[in-house]
């Protein structure tokens, strides 16, 4: 097969918005930069962030400070994120609202012509900055137009990655292929951004598009990466339930935002015995569970399903706040969401785990290689706030294109041996064999493990027996290939997916049997309270083929923050 290489400073694996946040900021500081996407541009899954930016700019509840933001994120990610990731994020995420819309950003506006802000789950004041229901989609067209209109950018769509390269000292490139010309290519580069999103698509009910199967953190967790937290998956509360072909495309958190209640198939508010003072905008671990336990109760909707109420509001009212859920039901469901009641129940949404990452800089432990997004681990602990995503990708984005290109100015470009790429074309070769078993069935029980045997609640018996399926599964996929070339082969793709949710799946199965206790999202009925000794982060590291778990004590927060944060209750 023949390949064609690639130079430049900054490759970036991901275009949603922590990537092209990053692309942005390297470029304005004189790096070349590529930018590479496993979809079309503009189809990342951060459209599916619709409720808002998280960021204290007190616009609506004037006492918001970045203190409280802080706060907030420390106590949901109950006590086990990186707090100088928190601190950071907390102080410049208005900064980064505001450069958004300086970039051309239409947020609605409170009455005197302010960013308007609304409540979300566990947040103390009214703080995300939204545009309608449709927050993702104009973060992520602000930051494409911003992009293309910047001289030096270089975007290649429909690409996919297959191997990152290190040369023992430092990353020094990557290895992909066009999906629609087939044509294999070979980036070197001095720096390497991993930016291409989380493992959502390990679940068969996920509001997570096709392309969110973990790929960029498979590829650096293979060259050494460190991953952190890979059992915490956050269960979004509000998923679609019916018809069968949208369950699990994502009612947004805006809706209980706005005014919407639960209800169960009796009709009762059921999150008033569940969380009498927060109702619906607990946190979303919180909700999910007591959705999930109305379900397993009996008082669930014939679809195994809660009630979503917001009729009260009015049609005016709901059209304007929530333009996007109207016209989601209207459309796939056939339902009148100013009228009628949405079935809902609880979908994977986010994975808090991921590359571990330095917070100043977003470096992981290799040099060269960085991470930001939902790729990076360390942000939101054990559970995510609803919000704090797209602040995160501007935050952080923003800090992994400065450091990047500041640390390319530094090193000189080393090229991908051809023997390396001999091998890895080898590798590619060994897939297109139109005998071999298909990677479609084995990618199916997968996700069905995952999801019967790891969900939002585990217990010792279901996480060994999703361990030794999952490596059954790995032992089968190395007879896996598929028909024809590699343009538009679907089919082929699926083969290196495989292979990358195989490799994270049982990561968060061993760091889930690791963590022998109940904290945010990773919930035991075996160990159904908070211990103290898992005050810990279970980081997993790629050694000798496998994967090794250690335990990280968290470090001591400095006392000016010490004394933002509630003492911990056990």
């Amino acid at each position: 097969m023949d390949y064609k290489e690639i130079d430049t400073d900054v490759l970036i694996l991901g275009a949603g918005g922590g990537g092209l946040r990053a692309a942005i900021e390297a470029l304005s500081k004189g790096a070349k930069v590529v930018v590479v996407s496993k979809s079309l541009l503009g189809k990342a899954h951060t459209v599916m962030a619709e409720g808002g930016i998280a960021a204290a700019v007190g616009n609506v509840d004037s006492k918001d400070s970045w203190e409280v933001h802080f706060s907030d994120t420390i106590v949901e990610g109950v006590y086990i994120g990186n707090w100088r990731m928190a601190e950071i994020l907390a102080k410049e995420a208005p900064e980064r609202v505001y450069e958004l819309e300086r970039y051309g950003a239409l947020f609605d506006r409170t009455p005197d012509g302010k960013i308007m802000q609304r409540a979300f789950g566990a947040h103390t004041y009214r703080r995300l900055c939204h545009v309608g229901d449709k927050t993702g989609l104009e973060l992520i067209r602000t930051l494409e137009d911003r992009i293309l209109h910047t001289e030096g950018a270089q975007m290649l769509d429909e690409t996919f990655i297959t191997k990152l390269f290190s040369d023992g000292r430092r990353v020094i490139g990557a290895m992909g292929f066009s999906m629609r010309t087939g044509e294999i290519v070979v980036f070197n580069a001095k720096a390497v951004i991993v930016a291409s999103g989380g493992l959502g698509r390990l679940y068969k009910v996920t509001s997570n598009s096709w392309e969110s199967t973990g790929d960029g953190i498979a590829l650096a967790f293979r060259i050494g990466a460190v991953l952190r937290d890979m059992e915490m998956v956050q269960f979004h509360p509000t998923g679609m339930v019916w018809p069968p072909g949208v369950k699990g495309l994502l009612v947004t958190e805006g809706v209980r935002g706005e005014g919407g209640i639960l209800l169960n198939a009796k009709g009762e508010r059921f999150m008033l015995r569940y969380s009498p003072t927060k109702k619906e905008l607990d946190a979303r671990d919180v909700v999910a569970r007591a959705i999930y336990n109305e379900i397993e109760a009996g008082n669930g909707t014939a679809h195994k399903a809660v009630y979503l109420d917001i009729t009260n509001k009015g049609p005016a009212f709901i059209k304007k706040k929530l333009p996007a859920m109207y016209e989601q039901f209207k459309e796939f469901a056939g339902v009148d969401i100013t009228k009628e009641k949405m079935e809902v129940a609880p979908t994977v949404h986010y994975f808090m785990g991921g590359i571990e990452v330095e917070a100043e800089t977003c470096r992981t432990n290799i040099p060269g290689l960085y991470s930001c997004g939902e790729a990076a681990g360390g942000l939101h602990g054990a559970n995510r706030l609803g919000g704090n995503s797209l602040a995160d990708i501007l935050v952080f984005g923003r800090r992994a294109g400065f450091d990047s290109a500041e640390y390319s100015k530094g090193v000189h470009l080393e090229r991908v041996s051809k023997a390396e790429i001999e091998n890895e074309i080898g590798r590619m070769s060994s897939y297109l064999n139109g005998n071999a078993e298909s990677p479609y069935p084995l990618v199916e029980e997968l996700r069905t493990t995952m999801s019967e045997k790891v969900g939002i609640i585990r217990n010792e018996n279901d996480l060994n027996d999703a361990l030794s399926r999952i490596r059954g599964l790995k032992e089968r996929s190395k007879a896996i290939g598929v028909a024809g070339g590699i343009k538009f082969n679907q089919g082929f793709m699926t083969c290196f997916e495989l292979d990358n949710m195989l490799t994270l799946a049982e990561c968060v199965v061993m760091s889930a049997l690791e963590r022998k206790e109940s904290r945010g999202a990773h919930t035991r009925s075996d160990y159904p309270k908070k211990d103290r000794g898992y005050k810990l982060n279970i980081l997993c590291r790629f050694e000798d083929g496998g994967v090794v778990l250690d335990r990280k004590p968290i470090p001591d927060m400095p006392d000016n923050l010490a004394k933002i944060v509630k003492e911990e209750v056990y």
